[in-house]
């Protein structure tokens, strides 16, 4: 059981946290002190590397440490993944994806959800919105369905803009075979003709 000076600390960064940068790092700061071994310190403290700092390398580690320590803490996973997402180690993010679905008591909506993020990276719109389909039928609110629904229709949009566009390059890819070979019929014509 963590100390109560340490919860105190830890408390004041989560009260913090992102409005009052200085003050959130400082009780964090704190709370590590008495307690190096706090999962909630310890991820706070790596989402303020993420998304204040852009530190990813850093906020990795904070998370490693905190899985460590306890590999069963289901919210670690979640922002754990965007950040394995947003530095590029995807194969790293799928890896923690199927290892998240087999923890008792995660929100597999919300890992589906993630797992759709990762595949949107990579440009996979058909498995992203099969993934979304996924999350969506494991919801348990509304609010989340919602939201699900916004991201399918991004997703759906950028399907099609890409296939928009791969169309078009082979459109133009066959359009410029026609004129090289009306051009090489022409020239074989003219050099029949001298």
């Amino acid at each position: 059981m963590e100390t109560n000076t340490n919860n105190l600390y830890l408390f004041k960064a989560l009260e913090t946290y992102p409005w009052e940068l200085e003050k959130a790092v400082e009780a964090l700061n704190y709370a590590l002190s008495y307690n190096p071994n706090s999962v909630k310190a310890l991820c706070l403290m790596a989402r303020v590397h993420w998304e204040q700092l852009g530190d990813y390398e850093t906020a990795k580690s904070y998370y490693e440490k905190a899985l460590a320590i306890n590999i069963e803490a289901t919210f670690i996973y979640p922002d754990y993944i965007m950040v394995l997402i947003h530095s590029h180690d995807f194969k790293e993010a799928q890896m923690l994806i199927d290892f998240a679905l087999s923890i008792k008591g995660i929100d597999k909506a919300l890992i589906q959800l993630y797992q759709a993020y990762l595949f949107e990276a990579l440009e996979d719109y058909d498995a992203a919105k099969k993934a979304l389909k996924n999350a969506k039928q494991l919801s348990m609110n509304n609010d989340f369905s919602f939201y699900v629904d916004d991201v399918l229709a991004r997703v759906d949009k950028k399907r099609k803009e890409k296939n928009n566009a791969e169309r078009a390059m082979k459109d133009e890819d066959k359009n410029e075979v026609d004129k090289n070979a009306s051009n090489n019929w022409f020239k074989n014509s003219l050099n029949g003709l001298l």
